[in-house]
């Protein structure tokens, strides 16, 4: 590997706030925040949405989503339009 073009590898720790989750691991990722470890070190630490801890397909829990209900919700407040397309396309 050529010397001064890579980033610096460093430990992390990502931490799943939905779960509770955090996992330290080595990234090139920059954080803003910092955390205490198990061993009392502190790290730079990223926080994410979703991890294996918290994802449908790993947990073995699924969410249904009501989209019929969404859609007719959506319907009474706004009213539903039969006119089509609002534009139509250039011609030309």
């Amino acid at each position: 590997m050529r010397s001064g073009i890579h980033p610096a590898l460093r430990p992390v720790v990502f931490r799943d706030r939905a779960a509770g989750f955090q996992l330290l691991t080595r990234s090139t990722v920059a954080a803003q925040h910092t955390v205490v470890w198990e061993d009392g070190t502190t790290y730079p630490v990223v926080d994410v949405d979703i991890s294996s801890a918290s994802h449908p397909f790993y947990t073995g829990t699924s969410r249904v989503v009501d989209t019929a209900g969404r859609v007719e919700r959506f319907e009474r407040r706004y009213g539903r339009t039969s006119k089509g397309p609002r534009f139509k396309a250039r011609q030309g």
